[in-house]
């Protein structure tokens, strides 16, 4: 996580919504978190072109009035479509001077918003917001503190379900109604999501001995390369302390197959992003997989992950609906209950 000072940390009981007559207003880590940018960048906008907020309490502590946070949001706006910063400035505060700078989205009580600002994010949450204004102007650093924050403050699985999804989802469709216009937002926002799922996963976990429920394999179908949501399960199964090899993009069958057998695995998850990777019978083929001493021989549970086995079903499958389906179905695997061991 970005660390704050004490002139930006946001009071936890308030949302960073300052307390008090003198106070009023957000803080600056509470208004960077919603606009996707960092305090710094703040900071520097107000010294170098005069954004900064209305008033400020005692002199010293910055509270960002909503007028000055919709001024703030004009100049997201106009950066992230290329207008040179001091060009952003100037039209910012000339739109915000006649109204007194008028108020930003509304907000409902869940913290969502049906803004959209510049990628089809449609009814999501606010973070998301800010994650997609941070990933369009490619500020690696706000992305990876936005991202950061949503995991310390949700939990891993709330964030991949609420906040990177949508926001991946948004920036793929943008993507596929532009060209190639945004493949490096897509780029850069999939390494940082990747990242920070990456951080969040504990050192692999030992299976235990040849009688104990071997481990869980997560592995991408021949031909897909879509390795984000296995990524963000292999994250959620170390956070309960159950043992995975993750082998990633497209793995060959006779690979998987291989491993299934030295492994012993109690569960294979195989994803598919596309139908047309989607393969049934390599799914069957792994489900009747065996290992072990003859007249005790075992077979893993296979579990379908992805868009691409929609509608599709084989006999000894599973498809759990989402990461918090899928967590609870492999932790029952191995008898820990998904809010276990953290």
């Amino acid at each position: 996580m970005g660390e704050y000072t004490a002139e930006n940390t946001p009071d936890e009981a308030t949302g960073g919504q300052a307390s008090g007559p003198e106070g009023a207003g957000l803080t600056t880590g509470a208004v960077a978190r919603r606009l996707g940018v960092s305090p710094t960048t703040l900071r520097s906008w107000d010294r170098r072109y005069g954004l900064g907020p209305a008033r400020r309490s005692d002199g010293r502590h910055r509270r960002w009035t909503p007028g000055d946070v919709a001024m703030l949001e004009t100049m997201c706006r106009l950066t992230s479509v290329g207008v040179p910063p001091a060009e952003a400035a100037r039209a910012a505060k000339d739109e915000a001077a006649p109204t007194s700078r008028p108020a930003p989205a509304a907000e409902d009580t869940a913290g969502r918003s049906r803004a959209a600002g510049t990628l089809p994010l449609g009814d999501v949450r606010q973070e998301c917001r800010g994650l997609a204004r941070a990933a369009v102007r490619l500020d690696a650093a706000a992305v990876e503190e936005q991202l950061s924050s949503a995991v310390a403050e949700h939990g891993l699985t709330v964030a991949w379900q609420e906040v990177m999804v949508p926001t991946l989802h948004a920036v793929g469709r943008k993507w596929a109604s532009s060209g190639d216009r945004y493949v490096e937002v897509e780029h850069l926002l999939s390494w940082h999501v990747s990242t920070v799922l990456r951080r969040g996963t504990r050192r692999p976990v030992r299976a235990g001995d040849a009688t104990a429920a071997g481990p869980v394999i997560l592995a991408c179908v021949p031909g897909e390369q879509h390795t984000l949501p296995l990524e963000a399960l292999n994250a959620g199964l170390s956070e309960l302390r159950l043992p995975t090899r993750m082998f990633g993009a497209a793995v060959p069958a006779e690979a998987l197959t291989a491993a299934v057998r030295r492994l012993g695995p109690v569960a294979v998850v195989l994803w598919a992003q596309a139908r047309s990777t989607a393969s049934l019978p390599l799914a069957q083929h792994v489900a009747a997989t065996q290992w072990g001493v003859k007249g005790a021989r075992r077979q893993p549970m296979v579990v379908l992950g992805g868009p691409g086995w929609a509608g599709r079903s084989a006999r000894g499958t599973l498809r759990p609906t989402d990461l918090r389906d899928a967590l609870d179905t492999l932790a029952g695997t191995h008898h820990v209950p998904a809010d276990g061991p953290r």
